[in-house]
């Protein structure tokens, strides 16, 4: 059996919730990721913040990302997973919530992420064009 452990990359790394956006945006380009998972005073998780979240609903909202902070951009009830669960988990909760990163939890820790090309390395192609149009469609 497959699990998220199995196809996860390994080393993500939180983003604390006080953390401003330029902060994030530099840990992105150094960790060269496009997401980083927000976590609360408890490295718990509160939320995603995504490149585009920077762009979207900082920058280009007039906001200033040197004082706008990762916790403010937490919207909604983050998605993750526990690394030992099956690959035919990973898939249902990525595709039941169209989210296109997941984060892995092991023992209440951050331990890895998934990401589309993390699935793209492990599953075959009726299984990746299945994922794709599930997570893409409109609703």
């Amino acid at each position: 059996m497959t699990t998220a452990g199995d196809i996860m990359h390994r080393g993500a790394q939180w983003i604390p919730e006080h953390e401003t956006l330029d902060r994030a945006a530099q840990m992105m380009r150094d960790l060269n990721v496009g997401a980083l998972p927000i976590s609360d005073a408890n490295e718990r998780l509160c939320g995603i913040l995504t490149d585009r979240d920077i762009v979207v609903g900082c920058v280009a909202m007039g906001h200033d990302p040197a004082q706008t902070t990762a916790g403010s951009m937490a919207q909604g009830t983050p998605r993750w997973i526990e690394s030992s669960a099956d690959v035919g988990e990973v898939l249902d909760e990525m595709q039941g919530h169209q989210i296109r990163r997941l984060p892995v939890i092991e023992n209440k820790r951050l331990v890895g992420m998934i990401s589309e090309a993390d699935l793209a390395q492990h599953l075959n192609e009726e299984q990746i064009a299945a994922w794709a149009e599930r997570v893409y469609a409109k609703r």
